[in-house]
């Protein structure tokens, strides 16, 4: 047997790992400024496998506009360059035996416009993860209360709690969207 205290923190629970997800692909998005987690998603052939950036190399950040990957294996650095060109940022590194410099290009209008409509799709589908975890939540008051484990009223009062919740995370997604789209246009 659930109870409401269990439904309830479950939801939270799921819609702040949602939030958290949505954070994540938009440090993925560039705003014209190079930062580590821009190549995050890149993905390298490396000793037969696909593997992760991170774990072939170490990225810094030197400056405002150029990302480097020191390559461990000298042997992977053709591998990890030809990873970054095919990877769709746009980016076009120089190699330089194990170091990698990819300067970051400054955004162009349309492309900034491109990055803003991304970001509102992740938003977008943040905000369906959200009303997919309110419908769980919901379903499971629903069987509480047909269950008979608790009254009409509590029926009510938890499902105005749960949309509660539902309406503060599409605020916090709507906020996050917000400060993306304008770290991304501003210029």
């Amino acid at each position: 047997m659930s109870d409401f205290n269990t439904i309830k923190n479950d939801a939270k629970n799921r819609m702040d790992k949602t939030l958290e997800a949505l954070k994540a692909d938009f440090a993925g998005l560039r705003a014209g400024r190079a930062h580590v987690s821009l190549l995050d998603g890149i993905m390298v052939e490396a000793y037969g496998s696909m593997t992760p950036l991170s774990q072939v190399g170490t990225v810094s950040v030197p400056d405002a506009r150029t990302l480097s990957v020191s390559v461990w294996d000298r042997s992977l650095a053709k591998a990890v360059e030809k990873a970054i060109l095919e990877s769709d940022l746009g980016l076009n590194p120089a190699s330089d035996g194990q170091l990698i410099r990819i300067p970051i290009p400054p955004l162009s209008e349309e492309r900034r416009k491109e990055l803003v409509k991304v970001a509102g799709k992740y938003s977008e589908q943040s905000k369906v993860a959200v009303r997919n975890v309110r419908r769980d939540a919901l379903d499971e008051v629903k069987k509480l209360k047909k269950d008979n484990q608790i009254s009409e009223d509590e029926e009510k009062r938890f499902e105005n709690e749960i949309q509660k919740l539902t309406d503060d995370s599409v605020k916090k997604i709507d906020e996050l969207l917000a400060q993306k789209e304008k770290d991304i246009l501003q210029v």
